[in-house]
């Protein structure tokens, strides 16, 4: 023994253990014994540099206990333990693994993520019940050949990497649902990933792709696929026959035209900001009628089509930094439209202060001219015809080519039934009855039930909901922004076709039990309120659900089983007296948020 060595042990106090530090095991027998009965063992920000030998037999050498206790009345039972069924070594430093990982064959999730990994062990083909494996956040520069005998995957991780290629034995992962390969070296991809029929989410971003594969098509599940930061020049035609395609991302490539989607009627968000597109025509857009969002910023556009106003659900438009000088006026009795982007434009027509003042002011200036020249026409038609007294309080125009019955911003307390009078025989889908001044919603709004789809009657002093609206069975969309609401008829239910509400602003102190219990809902927006509680078991049969804003509302507490509402795309918590998830986790976003509260569901 050295002469320091001596020293520090003779200074040591009576008593003290006599094992240093430095040599404690960095995984505690007590851990150990703990993850025998629960299955699981989180070994995560630990700063090691292997894992420890007792990990990779846990399932193999007898625990300690079984010299001592023998008894088969014991509450102990050592010989009742349970395979180890989840592993998490993320945030290590770890360098490679033991081929004794196959000492763990009833793994069912494996992550790795944000280690030093530069290769995997062959014997990890071994794991044949592994559904979810996260190699995220690592050097790996090639994956071994048994990876792709792992046929039980659902999720796999691989982003973040130094991949140069994915071998053709991936097209054998047959049941894989979600798959992340962005941020890699990648400068193609193989043609048997079409086998991958089962999946929902494919991400690509950030590579240096310059062609997709045809065989893509082939996943007729796909609901989200993610191409951004690539070099794409072109996207093959053979992309529309991904027939369940929800969101598709093409940012940041090289396109010069927008795809062609005619059997993708499902798509609801399109991103191709970023590239070079210098033309949009109506066979570009006629088969977009189910879109929300699209997204055309930093390109070379000159000009909007009119067939932009087919697309009656859309409610974001970014054509930020183009070179277009003129808007169809029509973009302002869009029903849906809640965000108009055009800064960067050199546009003549609309002053730069209404662009300045908001997406309302904006579609409030462009629909009046739309009435500037509608008024223009009537008093040419003067001599020939005659204006109903009807008519004049509403937009005929609109009635008429968009089937819109617009009565807004009239400060108005009732609604005439000359309004509904002049929809005769009109079927109309939209209703837009907002900024007025009404207690009550009129009860002539069922007379459209049959045709009706969309209604808002944000900005009224509505109290309460009255069960005409409930008979609206076609509806769609329904807006209820700033009133004075504070619950919601159960009857309510009977919208089973609901997809979006928009209920902020309101003095709600419950989430309304109504929603719980309409299937097709995708978007909840329901923040400024006073919301205590949210019920994450009655969300999570939701399946649709991919938005909840409940920002600046009262919430105590987030429930950690809302983590397991994996549909979500949007999740909006900010302004709530709640302590966890805290303001650090909730700036990174959706994902990280969901991560955080699934990793805090009790076991």
């Amino acid at each position: 023994m050295s002469r320091r060595e001596g020293s520090r042990f003779a200074n040591r106090r009576p008593g003290s253990a006599f094992q240093s530090r430095a040599t404690e095991p960095p995984v505690s027998a007590g851990l150990i014994k703990t993850a025998r009965k629960s299955g699981q063992l989180n070994l995560s920000n630990r700063e090691l540099s292997e894992v420890p030998q007792s990990v990779w037999r846990i399932n193999v050498d007898p625990p300690e206990e079984s010299y001592l206790n023998v008894s088969f009345t014991a509450s102990d039972r050592w010989w009742d333990q349970t395979d180890l069924t989840k592993l998490i070594l993320a945030s290590n430093k770890l360098q490679c693994l033991s081929e004794d990982i196959q000492l763990l064959p009833a793994l069912i999730v494996l992550d790795v993520h944000d280690n030093l990994l530069s290769s995997l062990p062959c014997a990890i083909g071994q794991l044949s019940q592994l559904q979810k494996l996260n190699i995220s956040h690592n050097k790996l520069k090639e994956l071994p050949d048994e990876l792709w005998n792992l046929t039980s995957l659902r999720s796999l991780y691989l982003h973040h990497n130094e991949l140069e290629r994915i071998q053709e034995g991936i097209g054998k992962l047959i049941h894989l649902e979600e798959l992340d390969v962005s941020s890699n070296q990648l400068t193609a991809i193989p043609s048997t990933l079409g086998e991958l029929s089962s999946l929902l989410k494919f991400i690509l971003a950030n590579n240096k792709l310059k062609y997709i594969p045809l065989d893509i098509s082939k996943m007729r599940s796909l609901k989200l696929l993610d191409a951004s930061h690539n070099e794409l020049e072109g996207v093959p035609s053979e992309l529309a026959n991904m027939v369940s395609l929800q969101q598709l991302y093409l940012r940041h490539n090289k396109l010069h035209h927008l795809p062609q989607l005619p059997s993708c009627k499902y798509l609801k968000e399109l991103h191709v900001g970023n590239n070079q597109i210098e033309y949009l025509g109506s066979e570009h857009l006629k088969n977009l009628s189910a879109v929300t969002v699209l997204e055309l910023r930093d390109n070379k556009l000159k000009s909007l089509p009119d067939e932009i106003l087919m697309l009656q659900d859309l409610e974001r438009l970014d054509l930020t930094n183009n070179d277009i000088s003129s808007l169809p006026y029509g973009l302002g009795n869009l029903p849906k439209l809640m965000s108009l982007l055009l800064e960067g434009n050199p546009l003549r027509s609309i002053r730069r202060d209404i662009i300045n003042r908001g997406t309302q002011e904006l579609l409030k200036y462009l629909r009046s001219r739309i009435q500037e020249e509608t008024t223009g026409q009537d008093k040419s038609d003067s001599t020939t015809a005659m204006t109903l007294p009807s008519e004049s309080m509403i937009n005929t125009y609109a009635l008429g080519t968009q089937k819109l019955l617009e009565y807004s911003d009239r400060k108005a307390t009732i609604v005439p039934d000359e309004v509904f009078d002049a929809c005769d025989g009109v079927p109309v889908t939209t209703v837009n009855l907002s900024k007025n001044l009404l207690t009550g919603l009129p009860s002539r709004i069922s007379e459209l039930k049959a045709t009706i789809t969309d209604v808002n009657l944000g900005f009224n002093k509505l109290s309460s909901v009255s069960l005409e609206l409930c008979t609206l069975e076609l509806l769609i969309h329904l807006d209820l922004r700033n009133n004075l609401l504070a619950s919601l008829p159960m009857e309510i239910k009977q919208l089973q076709q609901l997809q979006t509400v928009i209920l902020s602003f309101n003095r709600f102190k419950e989430f309304p039990n109504a929603l719980y219990h309409i299937p097709a809902i995708e978007t909840i927006l329901i923040s400024n309120n006073q919301v205590g509680s949210i019920d994450a078991f009655q969300l999570m049969q939701l399946d649709k659900l991919t938005t909840l804003d409940m920002q600046n509302n009262d919430l105590m507490q987030v429930p950690p089983e809302l983590g397991s509402c994996v549909n979500l795309r949007t999740l909006l918590l900010e302004g709530n007296p709640f302590r966890n998830p805290r303001a650090a986790i909730l700036a990174r976003g959706t994902a990280a948020v969901l991560e955080y509260l699934r990793n805090r569901i009790p076991t």
